[in-house]
């Protein structure tokens, strides 16, 4: 067993409780994504037997080689997914983070189909809110048409916001993109679109979770912190 792992989960447990606690949230309203992105099986194993039951992936790939060997875990797909790869992830991914265009949506809907049945995917949409090139996701003045269009696919059903800050020493310096994609849901959930709920706020990484939850994240997408370093 990886006791440094055990240590760094305990710290990080430790803190989205006291952050939570201090904003007069209730800590059980804040998921933590252990995100295992490169990490081999065997540091993920003492995790979930501490009681992480939400694993994160980057890569279809991984999630797909490592959905196996956690029967009773609750996938999170949190980056970029290619149109292609959705056929290897139906009955395998509890929330996907990621959706940003209609190409997809319109796969997402279509592999939700099982003959006559229908298996609807849990998603995200993901929001560009910093504007950065390098980061995926949808302007936020598009996402409210966005999200009505989509409302209209039986595949899907909507359960809120995704967002991926820059990377700042000085997690203060990124709190306006928290409280910004905080804002657009609340402006979202006014408009009552049927079907579509804003009860999930995907956002904060390892170097900025205590401000996201201070700013109403619900899940909170944590690797490095956990599992150390990747290499």
């Amino acid at each position: 067993m990886d006791d440094g792992v055990l240590s760094n989960l305990r710290e990080v447990r430790e803190e989205i409780e006291g952050v939570a606690r201090e904003v007069g949230r209730n800590p059980a309203e804040v998921q933590l994504v252990a995100v295992t992105k490169t990490v081999a099986i065997d540091k993920i194993v003492p995790v979930v037997q501490a009681g992480v039951n939400h694993l994160g992936e980057n890569r279809v790939q991984e999630l797909v080689d490592k959905h196996p060997h956690f029967s009773g875990a609750k996938w999170h797909l949190i980056g970029h997914l290619q149109t292609n790869k959705v056929k290897y992830i139906k009955d395998k991914v509890y929330l996907i983070h990621s959706l940003d265009r209609w190409p997809l949506a319109e796969e997402l809907n279509k592999r939700a189909y099982t003959g006559e049945t229908i298996d609807p995917f849990n998603v995200l949409i993901q929001v560009n809110i910093s504007g950065e090139e390098t980061k995926y996701g949808l302007e936020p003045s598009q996402v409210i048409d966005f999200i009505k269009e989509v409302a209209a696919l039986p595949g899907l059903r909507i359960q809120g916001l995704m967002t991926m800050a820059p990377y700042e020493t000085d997690p203060e310096r990124v709190r306006p993109v928290f409280r910004e994609l905080r804002l657009l849901a609340g402006q979202i959930a006014k408009e009552a679109i049927p079907g579509v709920t804003m009860q999930h706020l995907s956002m904060g990484m390892s170097n900025d979770f205590p401000v996201a939850i201070q700013e109403g994240a619900t899940f909170v997408r944590v690797g490095s912190r956990v599992f150390g370093e990747r290499t």
